[in-house]
């Protein structure tokens, strides 16, 4: 985890803002490693934010591979919609970070606002096929810290 994430979610949190995570994890599918990895990479997320003060009020992944006819598996909209029934979420005023284009798409076909980090894969991603993608994103940001002070400035 990035060292300034921690402090970007508590803000959220603080705002009043619900901050879920949904995430592709085809390693599963694929065998390089099982699911219950993902469970303690998780676990371990969640009590590594608790210890700066921050939350996260939810996390779903999909296990399956590209090739399997899910509806959970990102750009796929399953893992949103599953999110937004459980939490009571309005998906016309809430927000989709990632740092890839697949998380833009996500974003759109939910109804969301999309913000691309550049962190992670988010400058290749930008540099690299940027100006090939069908649709930009709303924003396009540093780091998660930028993409949540977006957020709130926005005050959705």
């Amino acid at each position: 985890m990035f060292p300034f994430a921690g402090a970007a979610i508590r803000r959220l949190n603080e705002a009043g803002m619900e901050v879920i995570v949904v995430a592709n994890q085809s390693g599963v599918a694929r065998g390089y490693f099982p699911e219950s990895l993902v469970q303690q990479v998780n676990d371990l997320m969640q009590r590594e934010l608790a210890a700066v003060g921050a939350r996260l009020d939810g996390v779903y992944y999909c296990p399956h591979g590209p090739n399997d006819a899910c509806e959970c598996r990102k750009p796929k909209t399953g893992m949103l919609v599953q999110a937004a029934r459980e939490h009571h979420i309005d998906l016309r005023r809430s927000y989709v970070v990632g740092d890839r284009y697949g998380d833009i798409e996500l974003g759109f076909r939910g109804g969301c606002t999309s913000v691309l980090v550049r962190t992670g894969y988010g400058e290749e991603q930008v540099t690299l096929h940027g100006k090939d993608w069908p649709r930009q994103p709303d924003a396009v940001v540093e780091n998660l810290e930028a993409a949540g002070d977006w957020i709130l400035a926005r005050g959705k």
